[in-house]
């Protein structure tokens, strides 16, 4: 099953029971508390994905309506408990007009005109809420240039063009050719169970796959289409798309699953190189 199915029926039973989880340390660390400036540059270029319902614009500026996380049924002693939860999936930029996410996350034409891609969804600093973007940040689907899930095997992304050039953003570097390496550390930066931007660093590749690699990454429904770096280099290496569950049930709420650094299943990234109209 993948993320975005699990974040649409969550969503309907006011809860997030999705398929993702913290290994070890909790990871996650909103933009502004970053003290990694590399990473918070490569933030930049990362997108939302909200449904276009959510954002209502006025004058120059977009206002993002979300239910915060414990409205979700998260715990209140859970972090980020009281932030907003708009983003169904995250996306990053790969050219002017172009942006990688996963391929479950925009299956068809329908799901390109309902969505927005949102950058700068983010907390800029200590107390902001994130509730508003100016028009430079909001972007339409314009079509699928490439999309692949299949209905067996492991293969799972799409590459998109937007309406218009995107408006002071860098594209990302990624790789080209070859492959990442075990034990490779890693950052991921995106939108965990639709929050503002999270960066989590701390994880390594633990094993190498077909068509996609397994690494420790702390992640949740909501980060599908994650861009997923090498710390090393600062380039994409790949597509965040599944892995274990979440949350689980405490006393009436909900909690980050936690297990150890090197337990569990594992997160599944889809390979960047995979993507055909990229090379």
């Amino acid at each position: 099953m993948y993320k975005i199915l699990f974040f649409l029926i969550l969503t309907s039973f006011n809860s997030f029971s999705s398929e993702k989880v913290i290994y070890g340390d909790d990871n996650r660390v909103d933009w502004y508390e970053s003290p990694n400036a590399t990473f918070r540059d490569l933030a930049l270029s990362t997108a939302a994905m909200i449904n276009k319902k959510s954002l209502i614009k006025t004058d120059d500026l977009y206002t993002i309506s979300g239910v915060s996380l414990r409205g979700r049924g998260m715990c209140a002693d859970e972090r980020f408990a009281n932030q907003i939860t708009a983003a169904m999936c995250s996306g990053f930029l790969v050219g002017e007009d172009l942006l990688v996410t996963a391929g479950h996350c925009i299956a068809d034409e329908k799901d390109c005109a309902k969505y927005a891609w949102v950058f700068d969804y983010r907390l800029k600093f200590k107390g902001d809420k994130a509730k508003t973007v100016d028009h430079d940040s909001v972007y339409e689907c314009k079509e699928i240039i490439e999309r692949k899930l299949p209905s067996f095997g492991k293969d799972d992304y799409a590459l998109i063009k937007l309406s218009r050039r995107v408006v002071g953003k860098k594209p990302l570097e990624y790789r080209k050719k070859g492959k990442i390496t075990k034990k490779t550390p890693l950052v991921v930066i995106g939108h965990p169970t639709g929050l503002p931007t999270k960066i989590a660093d701390g994880a390594k590749v633990r094993s190498l796959k077909g068509k996609y690699f397994k690494a420790n990454l702390d992640t949740y429904g909501g980060n599908s289409g994650s861009a997923v770096f090498n710390t090393q280099t600062g380039k994409v290496e790949g597509i965040l798309v599944r892995g274990a569950q979440d949350y689980v049930s405490r006393n009436g709420c909900r909690q980050s699953n936690r297990i150890g650094d090197n337990a569990g299943r594992g997160e599944d990234v889809t390979y960047i190189t995979n993507i055909k109209a990229l090379k």
